[in-house]
């Protein structure tokens, strides 16, 4: 039986995507690769650090892997429209963990 999550993400391979994780972090990178405990591995990752006071604070983290236990939410990024985007200009609070 297939996985429909393992499809998704396969099509996302080699692709720059957004994660969301469990405690709140925003990531964003080029997806390399992946298993069938969603572990994902992203190239010229970096995080994404919001704040009410300041801009959006980029902090590069280059290759990344990140536990399929802490995966929340992957989205496939428009890098058009992100280039577009001056995450200096953006004020939001962080998100919050996910409490179970």
């Amino acid at each position: 039986m297939s996985n429909p999550a393992s499809e998704t993400l396969a099509n996302l391979v080699d692709t720059t995507i957004a994660v969301i994780t469990n405690d709140g972090r925003n990531l964003v990178g080029a997806l390399r690769g992946y298993d069938q405990a969603t572990n994902l591995i992203l190239a010229d990752c970096q995080e994404r650090v919001f704040s009410t006071k300041a801009g959006v604070e980029v902090l590069a983290l280059g290759l990344y892997m990140i536990r399929g236990d802490n995966v929340a939410v992957v989205g496939e990024v428009d890098e058009d429209v992100d280039a577009a985007i001056d995450l200096s200009t953006i004020q939001a609070p962080p998100l919050k963990p996910i409490v179970h």
